[in-house]
């Protein structure tokens, strides 16, 4: 079973150091802004090692940035990896658990926005596995909703959005 904790300014370079050998753009910036959100209370960021490695991390916001759910007070799952050789035993299930509880603490709901690329292929079952359904109101793309008739371009910000009852 991985080891969850909360992100720590220690973490940072490891975290920055086993996306760059993927060839991954998430850069050391990134999850200083994380930490300086979890900080302020906006953000709150799981990291999750495997035998004392980095595996992978989720972050939860509470004020989303997709307005259906910003309006509705429903925290957001956002930026969910875990290290590709290190899939499929169960450090995801534990970040999303961890989140889910963690948000159960305050709200009924969760939301999370899936890409609708085949990258996102195994996050796609993972979240339809875990109860979460589309929350009806289609498709975002670059922020703004996509209508009927729209061209999109096929990239990481197609998003479909999801939500899930925690009780």
């Amino acid at each position: 079973m991985p080891i969850l904790a909360p992100l720590t300014a220690s973490d940072i370079g490891e975290i920055a150091a086993a996306f760059a050998a993927l060839g991954w753009n998430k850069p050391a910036s990134q999850y200083e802004t994380y930490l300086r959100e979890q900080t302020d209370g906006a953000r709150h960021v799981i990291v999750a090692r495997e035998a004392g490695r980095f595996a992978g991390y989720v972050t939860v916001l509470w004020r989303s940035v997709y307005e259906p759910f910003a309006e509705a007070g429903i925290p957001e799952v956002n930026d969910f990896n875990v290290l590709p050789d290190l899939r499929r035993r169960g450090i995801g299930g534990a970040l999303m658990d961890e989140a889910e509880r963690l948000i159960a603490t305050c709200a009924p709901i969760v939301g999370i926005g899936v890409g609708l690329d085949t990258g996102y292929g195994a996050a796609q079952r993972l979240y339809i596995r875990r109860g979460y359904v589309p929350d009806g109101r289609g498709i975002t793309t670059h922020g703004r909703r996509a209508e009927y008739g729209d061209s999109v371009k096929i990239d990481d910000d197609l998003v479909l959005w999801l939500t899930k009852a925690l009780f």
